[in-house]
């Protein structure tokens, strides 16, 4: 079998543990000389391999590699870029085709969410449709947790450690002031149409008197009026209220509670600004002092408090994805199955990425209270072993170690850019 290069790349919103995922990914390679030579890893994303931007893995050394592990963010880049189909654009294909022609590119692994593993199974099509034998494997990714099949998504139980974690944190801090000063806190939180971020503050507390007293889904259809009760019933009750909410809470109607006005790279609605609509509600209608807060990128940047569980699964689908192209797999993704919840237990399967690819799973009714407002037990359930386990990143003069890549391109080889 002849040795072919491989391109990986990374995808979308970045996450705590999507470099271990490269990790799993180069190392596996790493292990497999006689069928793979090189790793190049795109320049933020299938963007580096339109512009024939390819960054030399091999120049890295194996601590360097290893250091991915603890290492949040995108190592070599990301992008939100959707190609469109082979019909619509079929000179960004050929661009592709060209550039993997050049560098002896025979494995595509590419990093990331739905939209992503739609890209990787665009490309998949090129062996079919063009005539160039690649094998695509897509290597799942995302915080909203709602790529189908897989059980969860690696970079999903970190920031549901830290949302739980802030929750609680926060919680504890307007419970001591509430007599005389804020009695309403609001946490917003990642998560367009699925809840799952959103879920996972419901893990700080356990009885309905315990925070968050609220919690706001995009699955549940919000209404003005009801919120208000409850918020206005809990300071009665407790002294104080907290309220989680997904940035793609909505109202019956489709319409964002925090619609931007505009459209990401994507094409999906620009989201942001739940919490201070929301808090603006409260004093309105309730005059209570408030405060609120965005956790945006810091809660999908917290590697110091990265669930071990994610870190472990990150690490698990890069390297199954190298092992599925070796063993001759074509337009498949890696994904987690869950064996039992307590203990927990898993092992890797496999979905055609032409089923995963733009598909969102949301959260299932029976995970959310009768109310509205809370989670079950079910969901409790769900979530709790996906946020166990500590895997702190090594510190230095306080603050933690991080990979510092040299991430060297390597020479170009064709003569005609290409513009994206």
């Amino acid at each position: 079998m002849a040795i072919k290069n491989a391109f990986y790349a990374q995808s979308g919103g970045v996450t705590a543990v999507i470099n271990a995922s490269a990790c799993g990914v180069i190392e596996t390679a790493r292990k497999h000389p006689d069928q793979i030579g090189k790793v190049y890893a795109g320049r933020n994303g299938i963007i580096g391999a339109l512009r024939e931007e390819l960054i030399d893995t091999s120049e890295e050394s194996d601590d360097a590699i290893r250091a991915l592990m603890h290492t949040p963010g995108g190592a070599f880049g990301s992008c939100r870029y959707k190609m469109k189909n082979l019909t619509e654009n079929r000179r960004e294909y050929e661009r592709l085709v060209e550039v993997f022609r050049a560098h002896d590119i025979g494995y595509f692994f590419y990093n990331g969410g739905g939209d992503s593993q739609d890209t990787a199974f665009k490309v998949s099509q090129i062996a079919d449709k063009m005539g160039y034998p690649i094998t695509c494997i897509g290597v799942p990714k995302t915080v909203d947790n709602d790529l189908p099949f897989t059980d969860c998504c690696p970079g999903f139980g970190s920031v549901a450690k830290y949302v739980a974690t802030s929750t609680l944190e926060a919680s504890l801090d307007i419970r001591s002031m509430c007599e005389s000063s804020t009695k309403v806190f609001i946490l917003e939180v990642m998560g367009r149409h699925a809840g799952w971020i959103a879920a996972a503050g419901g893990l700080a507390g356990k009885g309905r008197d315990e925070p968050p007293h609220i919690i706001l889904f995009p699955e549940i259809p919000f209404e003005r009026e009801a919120f208000l009760a409850r918020v206005e019933q809990s300071v009665k009750d407790y002294g104080y209220c907290v309220v989680v909410a997904s940035e793609g809470a909505q109202y019956e109607d489709g319409r964002f509670l925090a619609d931007a006005g505009g459209k990401d790279a994507f094409g999906h609605t620009q989201l942001g600004g739940v919490a201070p609509t929301l808090a603006n509600m409260v004093k309105q209608a309730l005059g209570y002092k408030f405060h609120w807060a965005v956790a945006d990128y810091l809660q999908r940047a917290a590697r110091h408090i990265a669930s071990a569980t994610d870190v472990e699964q990150a690490y698990t689908v890069g390297q199954k994805a190298v092992e599925m192209a070796l063993a001759g797999k074509q337009a498949v993704m890696p994904i987690i199955v869950r064996e039992q919840s307590s203990p927990y237990r898993w092992h890797i399967g496999e979905a055609p990425l032409s089923e995963v690819a733009n598909q969102e799973k949301k959260m299932p009714i029976h995970y959310i209270s009768d109310d509205g407002f809370g989670i079950t037990d079910d969901c409790r359930e769900y979530l709790q072993p996906l946020i166990e386990g500590e895997a702190f990143p090594p510190f230095e003069n306080g603050i933690p170690k991080v990979a510092h890549l040299k991430n060297v391109l390597t020479e170009k080889k064709l003569k005609t850019p290409f513009e994206v």
